[in-house]
């Protein structure tokens, strides 16, 4: 299933998501949710203890500045592959 986190990590319940994933899952980081990709930041270190992959939105990134400021554990990705993120997967469910 692909997650697709658009909200600020701090403004969301980031527990309830994280209890929703399974292993093989994939969750994209776009809008502000790519705030949750910031290296040494809580939401960061509560999703890469999740069996999931992640992936930010290159373009968001550089719209907030973010984009030097990621952790190098999360993949920055174009709109192309958000498209094919999306077609992978069936299901989705955005936050």
């Amino acid at each position: 299933m692909l997650h697709i986190l658009s909200r600020s990590p701090f403004t969301m319940d980031i527990n309830a998501l994280l209890r929703c994933v399974k292993a093989g899952d994939e969750l994209l980081l776009i809008q502000d949710g790519v705030i949750a990709a910031l290296a040494g930041s809580r939401p960061l270190e509560l999703l890469l203890a999740a069996p999931i992959s992640l992936f930010a939105l290159h373009e968001d990134l550089e719209a907030r500045g973010l984009a030097a400021q990621i952790s190098t554990k999360i993949d920055a990705v174009s709109y192309n592959h958000f498209v094919r993120l999306t077609v992978k997967h069936e299901r989705q469910i955005t936050w």
